[in-house]
């Protein structure tokens, strides 16, 4: 029971006081005159006055409330080093312990993990800590323990507006005397030409400091790794190629420091975008026919290619004895094009092309060497393919995957995507090709030949080839064995997807990742890694993954699609994750590239030391004692924290469950009193 008085005046109390005081000034005349009589009528004024303030007992039955304390854990990545997981379970199993003691206390606890998406990366034990107290109200706050090596990235930049008012203490995992060597990036462009150089800019930190020397291996993609060695604590510049379109990851790796505490951040990536700039393509047209003005509107439609097309108009049975070099107007620079600058061009289409003496057979060599040393060539065949004087019978020719007979296939026919084609990227879900029988137009003549090797990945009547892909040496050669293709592009009963097709075969050509027929890659979707699997084969591998801290999951694929397997795992750390089947190895980014929870890893109390000045708590290194400081309610606007102790602060909070008033002047007593002073003054007056 709690007893507590206070007034409720019956009237205003400035009314209250000049009755009185005018009564008091009569008293005091009477009183200086000697009358009679005074005293009454000063005891009589006094009861009068307290009837009329009315004071009031009341009488509370209180329930008291207990005091919020929360303690924040950290269980970011960051803890998994040395023996902070040992320590931070030790801690909060001792909190746990030490509250219960206190009495009138209770302890919320709230986890905080390392953030996964590039909005939420590091550890954000103050994001957490807000959640937590979404339900409390401010005056029940008693404060928070922060259980972290220190390493936090979301401390607010104006500590007078952290919403509460209470001590914030934290208790540091790890130890004082860390050492640890890092890899800072500095600058990396988010985009680069394909074929060109970008410049990343990093430095090596060593928390020992000095200015010593650092190996360190670079590797960007597939491409061998480059190892140099550098001057730590000072910038370095680092040009790299960019190899392809879509993400070229850059990955840096530096030796180990002597006694350091890990080492995931002796890693760093940066990943930039590769786009074209433009395409070169060489289109080689051997005479003139109805698909040759198709072709050429299709690559001049795209703003991006730089197209060169080379026209042979004169027909070869045309014999009238004029030397080549005087049948054109002006002279065209076929030994620039075909030998000082054809490894300049991404793309060389030959249209229909046969030998008609107008370029040299080592011109034609130089085509079949710049396709093994990695170029790409595109033969559109008709006819000429099946002729003596067609490009199988140059030197060109080693490179070709398909012989031909010497006969052709005129009949009307709906090109089929075959089996291989189904799963084959170039092929794969063309655009009306879900049905068993396709839904585009017909071609009229197909030239017949026997595939040697590479994949038939489109096919015409009775199943004989129509388009055959080949890897030639470190190139790659695309066969399309028809010359129809352009009444598609004309929309010759519906048409058919031939910019699509052409596109797509471009890509493959160029190597663009995307389009490789046996390609494993990782992108991140929320909270999980997708892994993509495309396959020629009918059967896939399990998939290694290896988290940034070198723990390793397998992943089971499943197939989605003919050729496309996906596998799906959650992401329990940000950063860099390698990905093996056994045959292909492939990189995938989850969160930010260069993750703060593993830039700096050595356990510091310096980052919540000001928190902790601002609100009155404390820091205290969990490695400096057996155990916990001790932890004790202190009364609120005293010290929260000292030597060996930290404060919650106490609060003295309470529900009130009932309350009872009494007035002492609405008594039939009180009444009484005040009748009895009024009624004695009248008698005294009376006589």
């Amino acid at each position: 029971m709690n007893l507590d008085f206070s007034i409720d005046p019956v009237v205003p109390l400035w009314w209250i006081a000049a009755l009185a005081g005018l009564g008091l000034v009569l008293i005091a005349i009477n009183a200086y005159s000697r009358l009679p009589g005074w005293p009454l009528r000063l005891l009589t004024l006094a009861i009068l006055a307290a009837a009329l303030i009315n004071p009031v007992m009341r009488q509370e039955d209180r329930e008291p409330l207990a005091d919020i304390a929360v303690a924040v854990i950290d269980r970011s990545q960051s803890q998994d080093y040395g023996n902070r997981l040992v320590q931070t379970g030790e801690a909060e199993r001792d909190l746990k312990d030490a509250i219960g003691q206190l009495g009138n206390t209770e302890l919320r606890i709230v986890t905080a993990r390392s953030g996964l998406t590039a909005e939420e990366d590091g550890t954000r034990l103050f994001s957490s800590l807000d959640q937590a107290l979404a339900d409390v109200p401010p005056e029940r706050f008693a404060g928070a323990i922060m259980v972290t090596d220190g390493q936090v990235h979301d401390i607010p930049e104006r500590l007078d507006r952290l919403g509460f008012n209470a001590p914030v203490h934290a208790l540091i995992t790890g130890e004082r005397d860390e050492r640890d060597r890092r890899i800072v990036i500095e600058s990396a462009p988010r985009f680069g030409i394909v074929g060109k150089e970008q410049t990343i800019r990093f430095r090596i930190d060593d928390t020992a400091g000095g200015n010593g020397r650092a190996s360190v291996t670079v590797r960007v993609g597939s491409a061998d790794p480059v190892t140099v060695t550098v001057q730590t604590a000072q910038s370095i510049e680092l040009p790299v190629m960019i190899g392809h379109g879509g993400q070229n990851i850059a990955e840096i790796v530096t030796e180990p420091l002597e006694g350091e505490i890990a080492l995931q951040n002796n890693r760093a990536i940066a990943v930039i975008e590769g786009v074209r700039d433009r395409l070169r393509v060489l289109l080689v047209s051997g005479e003139p026919h109805p698909g040759e003005r198709t072709w050429r509107n299709l690559l001049k439609a795209d703003a991006s290619v730089d197209l060169v097309h080379f026209t042979i108009l004169r027909p070869p049975e045309k014999q009238d004895g004029t030397p080549i070099k005087e049948l054109s107007l002006i002279a065209f620079p076929t030994r620039e094009l075909f030998v000082d600058k054809l490894d300049e061009f991404d793309l060389i289409i030959f249209d229909r092309y046969r030998r008609q003496g107008v370029l040299p057979m080592a011109y034609l060599a130089n085509v079949a060497d710049y396709v093994t040393k990695g170029g790409a060539v595109l033969i559109a065949a008709g006819p000429d393919y099946a002729s003596v004087g067609g490009l199988y019978n140059t030197p060109l020719g080693d490179v070709l995957a398909a012989v031909p007979t010497g006969e052709l296939t005129e009949t009307p026919f709906r090109p089929q995507v075959t089996t291989i084609g189904k799963r084959h990227p170039v092929t794969a879900d063309l655009p009306g090709a879900a049905d068993t029988e396709p839904r585009w137009g017909r071609w009229f003549r197909l030239v017949d030949a026997t595939p040697e090797r590479g994949e038939t990945v489109m096919s015409g009547p009775d199943d004989k080839p129509l388009l055959v892909l080949s890897r030639e040496g470190e190139g790659r050669v695309a066969l399309l064995l028809s010359d129809h293709g352009w009444l598609w592009a004309r929309g010759y009963e519906g048409g058919g997807p031939q910019t699509e097709l052409l596109r797509r075969l471009a890509h493959w050509l160029m190597k663009e990742p995307d389009l490789e027929e046996e390609h494993l890659t990782g992108r991140q979707d929320d909270r999980n890694l997708v892994i993509e699997r495309r396959t020629i084969t009918d059967q896939v591998s399990p998939v290694t993954v290896t988290l940034p801290s070198g723990k390793t999951e397998t992943v089971t694929l499943a197939e989605q699609s003919p050729g496309f397997w996906t596998g799906r795992v959650e992401i329990k750390e940000a950063g860099l994750h390698r990905l093996s089947d056994g045959t292909l190895e492939a990189v995938a980014v989850a969160g930010h590239a260069d993750p703060k929870e593993t830039a700096d890893i050595v356990a510091t109390a310096a980052r919540l030391a000001p928190v902790a000045q601002a609100t009155g708590g404390g820091t205290f290194w969990l490695a400096d004692r057996d155990g916990l400081p001790r932890i004790l309610k202190v009364p609120a606007g005293r010290q929260m924290a000292g030597s060996g102790w930290l404060g919650l602060k106490e609060n003295d909070v309470y529900r009130v469950r009932s309350l009872r008033e009494i007035s002492f002047f609405s008594t039939l007593a009180a009444l009484g009193l005040l009748l009895l002073a009024i009624c004695a003054m009248w008698r005294r007056e009376g006589r």
